[in-house]
Formats: structure tokens, C-alpha cells, sequence
């Protein structure tokens, strides 16, 4: 495939998906079946659905954290599904931040050196030493900087992971079940996070969720059925 100008690409928003097709498994099963969609960039997007419906599938594939069978996925206009590994990691580390249902903490590391983690690959920990403290300090966890994620509640290990995807100021945040494993206490602490850096910071959001409560915190809601998009509110 041709690729068009790398600088033109970059100046273009938003991500746009046409056409995605996924399965699992010999013979494939289809889980997305040519879904397309786009988002402005700023936007705070929830995708909801029954276990099964492909929230999860959709969110990995326009995050080329998965691959496509076909379609197109682009954010801000780069293609990552077009790149090497190595461009494609490097526009993730750059670009995009991702929060799980489990947090991923290193368990040996204290929550400073967690948040700190993705600008070491860069050598760039030192420098970031100081944002991430004031991430901490926004978060409410200033009190868990030394700690290790064994000595931290859940609600506080999902804070750090937050911290963590944001350290690099991505300007996507992909989420995927993030309060699944929370109380209700914490898990609204972590939406009040979303809500912050979507209104205060221009973070475009894209969450799936089984919560009603927590999707209707999002400014459009899209609701999958059977890996085809039910609803949008954005339409």
C-alpha cells in the first residue's frame, strides 16, 4: 500500500475506522463484522454490549494492540496497522495511553518507579520524575510513593496505572473495563480521573464498560450487539 505524506498525516484528527473485520480461531469465528466509526479528537467515547458483543476486540484492534483481518484504522491520520513493529510501539509509547481491568504494576517497583516506567524506555525517567509526582498529587496518592502495588488498596493500584498511561501525555486513552475489579468508591474516583483529564486536559477517551452508570458519564455512548454497532449517540 502506498503510504501518503508522513507530515500530512500527522496533521490530520481523530480516529477513523472503516470496515473492520476480526475473527478468532480454525475456522475463524467473526467477532466484528465490518464495523466503521469515527471520533473527533477530544472526544470522551463509552462502547458497551453483552460479554461477547466485541467491546474488548474493538478496543484492541484500533489500538493495534491486535491485528485486523480487514478494514482500516487510522489515529490522527497514521496507520499503525501499516507500520513496523518498531514505529507502531513508538507511536503507542508516544501517542497512546492504555488502562486495563487489572492494573499490570510491576510488583518489585514502588508507585513512583511504576508511573515512571514507560519514560525509561526512552531514558527520559529522570526528566519525568518531576510530572510524575504532580500526577500523583492530582491522583491523591502522593501517600503510596513508596509503597509497592502490595501495599496499596485496589482502588489506589488503579490510580498509579492511570498515572502511569498518562505520564507521556498521550493524546488517546484507551480503557478497557478499568473500574471491573474496584468498589464503587474507588471506581468513581477513577471516572472522576476521566472526567478531569477529558475536560481540563482535551484527553480523547475511548472506554469500554459493562457499568450503565459509568457509560452515561461519556459525552457519546456506542453499544455493540453481536460485533455490529446497535447504537451511537454521536449519529
Amino acid at each position: 500500500m502506498t503510504q501518503d505524506n508522513p507530515s500530512a498525516r500527522q496533521n490530520s484528527s481523530g480516529l477513523i475506522v472503516r470496515n473492520l473485520v476480526k475473527g478468532f480461531g480454525s475456522p475463524p469465528v467473526r467477532i466484528l463484522h465490518g464495523l466503521s466509526l469515527t471520533l473527533e479528537s477530544g472526544e470522551y467515547v463509552s462502547i458497551t454490549g453483552r460479554s461477547g458483543s466485541g467491546k474488548s476486540t474493538l478496543l484492541y484492534c484500533v489500538s493495534a494492540l491486535d491485528t485486523l483481518d480487514s478494514g482500516e484504522v487510522t489515529i490522527d491520520g497514521v496507520d499503525l496497522h501499516n507500520m513496523t513493529p518498531t514505529e507502531a510501539d513508538s507511536f503507542r509509547n508516544r501517542s497512546l495511553g492504555f488502562v486495563f481491568q487489572f492494573h499490570y504494576l510491576l510488583p518489585e517497583l514502588t508507585a513512583l518507579e511504576n508511573i515512571t516506567l514507560p519514560a525509561r524506555r526512552n531514558n527520559r525517567h529522570e526528566e519525568l520524575r518531576g510530572a510524575a509526582v504532580t500526577l500523583m498529587e492530582r491522583f491523591d496518592i502522593s501517600h503510596c510513593r513508596d509503597k509497592t502495588p502490595g501495599k496499596m488498596s485496589g482502588g489506589e493500584q488503579q490510580r498509579v496505572a492511570i498515572a502511569r498511561a498518562l505520564l507521556m501525555k498521550p493524546r488517546w486513552l484507551f480503557a478497557d473495563e478499568p473500574t471491573g475489579d474496584l468498589d464503587s468508591i474507588s471506581g468513581n474516583k477513577v471516572m472522576d480521573i476521566f472526567d478531569e483529564i477529558n475536560r481540563e486536559d482535551g484527553t480523547s477517551i475511548l472506554m469500554v464498560t459493562h457499568d450503565e452508570e459509568y457509560a452515561a458519564r461519556a459525552g457519546r455512548r456506542i453499544n455493540l450487539v453481536d460485533g455490529r454497532i446497535e447504537s451511537d449517540s454521536g449519529i
